[in-house]
């Protein structure tokens, strides 16, 4: 399904897409962006610079990469990338910690715009947001800020993974990108949990620290 601004339209307050990245993983904190602009300059976005927008998981890497390049440099949008540290994950649940990101990326956007701010978030509904919202399910698929948001909180998280990898070799970080993979489950065998490894996360709860 192609993205739109239909469910954006429909609000009247400036609208925040909001959307996350890093869930899954047993390793990294999770990353959540907020992406706002005029819903003027959004219809015109939408058959122009961001046309290829889309559900940042339909998108190759590499067309991932551009199009998070395209959405920073546009003049008139608003964005900004949050994330919960894999301690904050242990100790708040990845729920919450997925709504802290959530809201300190919300937090950011919202304190550059300019009057009532609404903010549209895909999927379920979110707790502890700054202001109003709007859950829209399968979002990232619907709507061009949620899209938009998707792409940026995707390739922040990418980029850190590259980050691990370099701090941590051996556990094929930029391969897997901290998911359950079995050359995941073979380090952590081999090596035990990394100092940004999880640990309520059961796969690495389980294992023990190198000595």
């Amino acid at each position: 399904m192609a993205v739109s601004i239909d469910f954006e339209l429909e609000l009247g307050d400036s609208v925040i897409g909001i959307d996350e990245a890093g869930r899954g993983p047993l390793v990294g904190g999770v990353y959540a962006a907020a992406v706002s602009v005029p819903l003027d300059l959004a219809a015109k976005l939408l058959v122009g610079e961001w046309r290829g927008i889309n559900d940042s998981k339909q998108l190759t890497e590499k067309r991932r990469e551009r199009l998070a390049e395209v959405i920073k440099a546009t003049e008139g949008c608003t964005w900004a990338v949050a994330s919960a540290s894999p301690s904050e994950i242990d100790r708040l649940n990845i729920l919450n910690a997925t709504y802290l990101a959530m809201r300190r990326a919300a937090e950011d956007v919202g304190a550059r715009l300019d009057g009532g701010k609404t903010i549209l978030v895909d999927g379920n509904p979110a707790k502890n947001l700054p202001y109003p919202s709007r859950n829209l399910v399968k979002g990232d698929a619907k709507s061009l800020l949620i899209a938009a948001a998707s792409i940026l909180a995707k390739t922040a998280r990418d980029a850190d993974c590259l980050r691990l990898e370099s701090l941590y070799p051996g556990y094929g970080f930029a391969q897997h990108k901290g998911y359950p993979t079995k050359q995941h489950f073979a380090a952590l065998a081999k090596l035990g949990p990394c100092p940004e490894h999880r640990r309520s996360f059961g796969p690495v709860a389980q294992m023990e620290l190198p000595l």
